[in-house]
Order: C-alpha cells, then sequence, then structure tokens
C-alpha cells in the first residue's frame, strides 16, 4: 500500500525541545480492518497539536492508545515518558482529557466539582483550595460556585470541564472535539484558554471539525483511512496545497477517503 510523505516543518524554538508525544508505526487493527495504520509523529511541550481527519480516519482509535485505553495491535509510543503498551496507568495519572460529551456531573455544583476531580487528581487540601478559587476566579464563576453545572450555559460547562482537566497540571491535554455546539463568540474564548494552557507549558492535543479552529494550532496532522497524509502547520499545509483555507486542503485529502467508519 502506497505511504504518504509527511512533510517536515522547521520548529520553532518552542517546539524544539521535550517531546511530550512519540508515536512510532502505531497500528490498531480489529480481525483484517486496520483503524490506525502505521502512524508515526512528535509532539512538543507546550504545543497545540491539531489531530483532524473526516469520520473513519481513525482518530478515535489513535486518540484511545495515546490515552492508555487501548493497546496497540504493533508499533510504540509514549505520552509523557511513558510507554503506552506497559504504562497505561502512568499516562492516566500525566494527561487530561476533555471529551466532546460533556463529562462532568450536572447534578453537582461547580465548587462540587472542583472538589471532586480535584480529589481524584491526588491534590492535597491545600493546593485544591487554592486551586479551586483561582479557577472559579479566572472564569467569573464566583456568583455561579454554588449552582448546580447543569444549570449553566453549555459554552460554561466546556469552559468549566476543560479548566478542571487541566487543574492537576498535566503534561498533556486531550481535547476530543472540545467546542462542538457552543457559538463562536464561546469558541474564540475556549480558544483563549487553550492559548494559556499551552503558554503555562501543557501541550494540548485536540481533534475538531472546525477549520478555522485549526488555524489556531501549532501543527496539524491530517489522517485518511487510518494513515497520516499531511503534516505540517497551517500555513505549511496551505501553501503545499496551493489553497488559501485549510478548509481546501481537509476537502483535497478528505475526498480521497474509502471508509466512513471509525
Amino acid at each position: 500500500m502506497h505511504r504518504s510523505k509527511i512533510v517536515s516543518l522547521n520548529y520553532s524554538s518552542k517546539m524544539s525541545g521535550e517531546i511530550v508525544i512519540q508515536a512510532n508505526q502505531l497500528t490498531k487493527q480489529f480481525g483484517d480492518f486496520i483503524a490506525a495504520n502505521s502512524i508515526t509523529f512528535e509532539v512538543y511541550k507546550g504545543e497545540i497539536f491539531g489531530f483532524l481527519g473526516a469520520n473513519g480516519a481513525g482518530k478515535t482509535t489513535a486518540m484511545r492508545m495515546l490515552c492508555g485505553l487501548s493497546s496497540p495491535s504493533s508499533g510504540q509510543a509514549t505520552v509523557a515518558g511513558f510507554d503506552v503498551r506497559t504504562q497505561p496507568e502512568e499516562i492516566k495519572k500525566n494527561i487530561g482529557y476533555m471529551s466532546q460529551k460533556f463529562s462532568l456531573y450536572e447534578d453537582l455544583t461547580v465548587a462540587e466539582n472542583i472538589q471532586f476531580f480535584g480529589g481524584i487528581y491526588g491534590l492535597s487540601n491545600k493546593h485544591l483550595k487554592a486551586k479551586s478559587e483561582e479557577l472559579i476566579n479566572q472564569l467569573g464563576l464566583q456568583s455561579a460556585k454554588g449552582q448546580l453545572v447543569g444549570s449553566l450555559p453549555l459554552g460554561w460547562k466546556q469552559k468549566l470541564s476543560f479548566s478542571i482537566a487541566i487543574l492537576h497540571q498535566p503534561k498533556v491535554v486531550f481535547l476530543d472535539e472540545p467546542t462542538g455546539g457552543v457559538d463562536p463568540v464561546t469558541r474564540r474564548q475556549f480558544w483563549d484558554l487553550i492559548y494559556q494552557a499551552a503558554e503555562s507549558g501543557i501541550t494540548v492535543f485536540v481533534t475538531t471539525h472546525y477549520m478555522d479552529e485549526a488555524e489556531y494550532c501549532n501543527r496539524i496532522s491530517i489522517m485518511v483511512d487510518g494513515r497520516i497524509e499531511a503534516l505540517d502547520s497551517p500555513s505549511g499545509l496551505k501553501k503545499r496545497f496551493n489553497v488559501s483555507s485549510m478548509d481546501e486542503v481537509f476537502y483535497q485529502l478528505a475526498r480521497k477517503a474509502k471508509r466512513s467508519d471509525n
């Protein structure tokens, strides 16, 4: 089978240091179906890395392996310095995760959710109290901290969910379609939080179907039928495909897809 050439990028100094995610020929096979096929890439500390692909491209399968939730059929990968095959529990302790489906407890208050997840992350009472106050002030939720999360607007829920996902200052946070269903203004505010996290040294690994959001990433990989077909900065990809938008880049690659299910 044809192996795509991955376009290299001259990394900025920010992305030339610590490798936080490294995948080498990472593969996941279910019977005769190869969901993720020999994917190879590196992600650096503080980088915002976009992981794109049409439905069925293999993104979810790849992300599950990187999060320590699924063991690869072959190949290797490390996340935050831990092996996905032999140290999945260590990976889970050193990452944050936010899914498209809202993951906080809607029948608990804002403050109770922070307390609950902070305890799961192993924060001391003293540290958790300080982080809780900092988070509530940062999000402007002082008047809503005693409010049930289920009563909050979707945009506030998503911003709270992200902030709790990085409460323990993980090395990597995985965001799976984090802004689905929220309005454009709230999406932009959400990305301000992502920038702040990256500036603090947290690596952000994000999937999105919004191509304007792809423009906000330092680099983007695009999967087609289980393989990484392109990997570069947004400007590098637009130059390579001689187009003016990431929508056009994505369309050129995605229309080659032969399958439609992950």
